[in-house]
């Protein structure tokens, strides 16, 4: 069973992008551009972790994030927070409501890569 990522942003070029880098990986993509679809799409099929940015309409990243750490459902799901907000108070901010890690627009492709194999226990080539 391949390994699902859910992508949460509402720029459709980050989300193209995303996406390209996450399939060419071989792992299950789904996106959606808003929190209250996050919410939903996680609830419909866990994935293995979100790519989740913090700016996006309905319900923000943070509360996004602080929902799916609340239901004990989605235990064991990784969350990676996606935001071009970079201040170290809002890193603290994601990382203190549950997310696993933190990264900052713009991010180096490869670099994610690395980090989403990493979390995901899968070797790097």
């Amino acid at each position: 069973m391949p390994i699902e990522i859910l992508i949460v942003d509402d720029a459709p070029n980050i989300v193209l992008s995303l996406e390209f880098l996450m399939k060419k990986e071989g792992f299950s993509v789904r996106s959606v551009g808003d929190g209250d679809a996050a919410l939903q799409a996680v609830e419909e099929k866990k994935p293995d972790l979100v790519l989740l940015d913090v700016m996006i309409p309905k319900k923000n990243g943070y509360e996004v994030c602080e929902a799916i750490r609340a239901d004990s459902r989605y235990q064991g799901v990784r969350i990676i927070m996606l935001t071009a907000k970079g201040r170290e108070v809002e890193q603290e901010k994601g990382l203190a409501l549950g997310a696993d890690d933190y990264v900052t627009k713009p991010f180096a492709t490869r670099e994610l890569v690395l980090k989403v194999r990493e979390m995901l226990g899968l070797k790097n080539n």
